[in-house]
């Protein structure tokens, strides 16, 4: 299961050592639900190597802005405590375990 992010826990994730991959969604997003499963299993997959997390774009306006998040779903993702790539819309899981394997490269 994806973890629960907050402006509270942001910082402390994303400079964590590992690599970090965000979902910014929202419960009444269509795409975003549909997205939910594939985050989760790859929660799962990852655990241990990848922090995977969730931030509800209703409840975080400061990450919200601070990464222009215009379009939800929108997935970030994260290494050494910088952005490195981004993914937006709803994509498939293959899509998704690329750019986490280069994130582990």
């Amino acid at each position: 299961m994806a973890l629960e992010v907050t402006e509270n826990n942001f910082d402390q994730l994303v400079n964590s050592g590992k690599p970090v991959v965000l979902d910014f969604w929202a419960e009444w997003c269509g795409p975003c639900r549909m997205l939910g499963p594939i985050i989760d299993d790859l929660a799962e997959e990852y655990t241990g190597r990848v922090t995977v997390g969730k931030i509800d774009v209703d409840s975080n306006h400061e990450l919200v802005s601070k990464f222009g998040i215009r379009n939800i779903p929108t997935v970030l993702f994260f290494k050494d405590g910088k952005m490195t790539d981004k993914l937006v819309g709803a994509a498939q899981k293959p899509a998704f375990v690329e750019k986490i394997e280069a994130l582990l490269a």
